[in-house]
């Protein structure tokens, strides 16, 4: 890994700035290298930060971005727990991705098949990858240390050989999903938390501060060869004890 780092802003309104450059400075270096920038999104306070912020830098151009889920439910897609389905109506009508750069799930299918289907899908992006290495993929963090939907004590924290697993008992409702495992997101060349409210307060600090042997899925993830960040407000940053970095107004990552 090449380290973690952790930014803590006043509120989510200065985060949000900061992030949706973090998104648009990685898209130019990856556009710039490979010819597009594959982009892994979690709903959430995400979907809310990333609709407003975006569409607001000047001169974005999203036309060479191909953008995945990090997890999705399992659910039409006018659901409002679609997590497609509310980055559809926030976001992707705001910006130019392309639509069949959009890899959604099949919400059609039973939830193994799903799985097996969306696996595919990203083989599909990304053919040359044993698992696949996204350019960034954005991440939150559940009060109980969940991320994507990989759940404390769940047998899926083990998975080491699929790229999408699926999930039928999922402790948070909706209770089927299909979501990355590890060796998907520890693959990515860089992995951005957001984690923002001083419910999730606790659980930042032994998630961050901790060493040994976590028991929260979100201690897990350590890119291999890639970034880390973790952009939190205030409230969710107030117990910690370790060093952060404080960004002036309209800092960048």
């Amino acid at each position: 890994m090449a380290g973690r780092r952790v930014v803590v802003f006043p509120s989510a309104a200065e985060l949000g700035p900061v992030l949706a450059n973090l998104v648009a400075s990685r898209a130019e270096k990856a556009i710039s290298s490979n010819g597009r920038f594959t982009l892994g999104l979690s709903g959430g306070s995400l979907v809310n930060i990333l609709s407003k912020e975006l569409p607001a830098l000047p001169e974005l151009d999203c036309s060479k971005w191909v953008v995945g889920f990090c997890d999705e439910r399992l659910v039409s897609f006018d659901d409002p727990e679609s997590t497609y389905g509310l980055y559809k109506s926030q976001l992707f009508s705001k910006v130019n991705i392309p639509d069949n750069a959009v890899l959604t799930i099949d919400c059609s299918l039973p939830v193994q098949e799903c799985a097996e289907d969306y696996t595919c899908k990203l083989k599909k992006a990304f053919p040359d990858d044993e698992f696949p290495v996204f350019d960034l993929l954005l991440l939150g963090m559940g009060p109980d240390g969940h991320t994507c939907s990989l759940f404390p004590d769940h047998p899926l924290l083990q998975e080491n050989k699929k790229i999408v697993a699926p999930i039928s008992d999922s402790p948070k409702p909706p209770p089927q999903r299909v979501t990355m495992t590890f060796p998907v997101v520890n693959s990515a060349h860089c992995v951005a938390f957001v984690s923002t409210g001083g419910s999730k307060a606790q659980v930042l600090k032994e998630v961050l501060e901790d060493k040994k042997d976590s028991i929260y899925p979100a201690a897990r993830v350590a890119p291999t060869k890639g970034e880390l960040f973790w952009l939190l407000d205030d409230p969710a940053a107030a117990s910690l004890s370790i060093r952060v970095e404080r960004p002036g107004s309209g800092g960048k990552l």
